[in-house]
């Protein structure tokens, strides 16, 4: 049995409107923030370079139709030469108990550091902690038929990640399987019973977040949601009028 695959008849992937807009537009680096370069740099110490390369452009040329990031992984439809994109997935280890209390006992023994996560600040004192050093914390997979560890589409997946963590760091803990709230309730309650207020009467709470307001849609899955709009739709270009369509109903709601 033959298992090489002939890539030279899928041609030229299809261009994307609308897709996830990246911010670099040229050069090799990518990400602005030390979290967002850290987070590239471990993958790349990991990864193939060369797939990693062309992964870089399809998250440059917006590729990335949308994506959603959850506990231990990133799910995304990448659009390549294929009339459908393909779903592609990046997965992280999540944390277990013993690397949980690793990383409690960090935040413990820096004073502050607790109020830096509370307030949306990742402290760098705990990139050690946090990213992928090994092979084994990382996985790639998609729907595409290219078996490479990661596929270009896959790889498109670690530059959007990248510069999501520029603007939102504490994303990463989510990556780990961490919730922030259970992160400082805990860390809040060990404080509590360490002093003796058992009731947490003294107790330094953080800031309740002020929410803001966003269109039903943005909660969704979106891989599931253009799934669901491709059942009633002719093309994609009707699916995303009716993702704009939904959009704009919300929003409408809201005023």
């Amino acid at each position: 049995m033959n298992d090489v695959i002939d890539f030279g008849g899928y041609g030229k992937r299809r261009p994307v409107r609308g897709g996830v807009p990246a911010r670099s537009r040229r050069g090799a680096a990518f990400a602005r923030t030390w979290w967002g370069r850290a987070f590239l740099d471990a993958v790349e110490q990991v990864a193939d370079a060369g797939r990693l390369s062309r992964g870089r452009s399809y998250a440059r040329t917006g590729q990335v139709i949308n994506y959603r990031l959850e506990e231990g992984m990133v799910t995304a439809e990448v659009q390549g030469s294929q009339p459908r994109p393909f779903v592609s997935v990046l997965t992280m280890r999540t944390f277990d108990r013993h690397h949980l209390e690793e990383l409690a006992d960090a935040v413990r023994e820096s004073p502050g550091m607790l109020g830096e996560i509370a307030a949306g600040t990742l402290p760098r004192a705990l990139g050690p902690l946090l990213l992928p050093t090994t092979v084994s914390e990382l996985d790639f997979s998609c729907s595409c038929p290219d078996h490479g560890w990661p596929c270009k589409h896959a790889a498109a997946i670690c530059y959007v990640v990248a510069e999501r963590l520029d603007e939102h760091p504490t994303d990463l803990l989510t990556l780990r399987g961490i919730r922030l709230d259970d992160l400082i309730g805990g860390l809040l309650q060990s404080e509590t019973l360490d002093c003796g207020d058992l009731y947490g009467e003294h107790a330094a709470l953080p800031t309740l977040p002020d929410p803001e307001f966003h269109p039903a849609p943005d909660d969704l899955d979106p891989v599931l949601l253009r799934q669901a709009l491709r059942m009633t739709s002719e093309d994609e270009q009707s699916v995303a009028a009716g993702l704009r369509q939904l959009r704009d109903l919300y929003r409408s709601l809201d005023r």
